[in-house]
């Protein structure tokens, strides 16, 4: 599998980490995703798909703060996703995380993973 990194972006509080793992395109935002920080996660994910990603793997095991705008990032990001025939997979999700997707409801409309490696296992969902 191609582990390339294809690139990263900072900003006090959050940092994105890209990699392309064979078809998929993995994401790494860690630490903190709200309206501050939102674009340096919608404009790698707008990337990927305009590159011809289409399965996103976003790997939440670092991302220790999600708040509305950041999950509207992500819902926006899936809306896209599907429509070229792919989908958004989230992975290994911290319980503050976890909490927001239950609390809106947004976690019935991601397939979610356990572990990056159980998202990219799962490559044909």
């Amino acid at each position: 599998m191609d582990r390339g990194t294809v690139g990263s972006a900072q900003s006090g509080r959050l940092l994105v980490e890209v990699r392309e793992e064979g078809s998929s395109a993995v994401v790494t935002p860690a630490g903190e995703l709200d309206h501050h920080t939102a674009d340096l996660l919608r404009e790698p994910l707008d990337a990927l798909l305009a590159k011809g990603f289409s399965r996103l793997v976003v790997d939440c095991s670092r991302l220790e703060f999600c708040d509305s705008t950041g999950l509207n990032v992500l819902l926006g990001t899936r809306l896209k996703a599907e429509a070229a025939g792919g989908g958004v997979h989230l992975a290994g999700m911290l319980p503050v995380v976890a909490r927001v997707f239950e609390i809106t409801g947004a976690g019935a409309v991601f397939t979610v993973h356990d572990s990056v490696e159980d998202a990219l296992a799962d490559e044909a969902g």
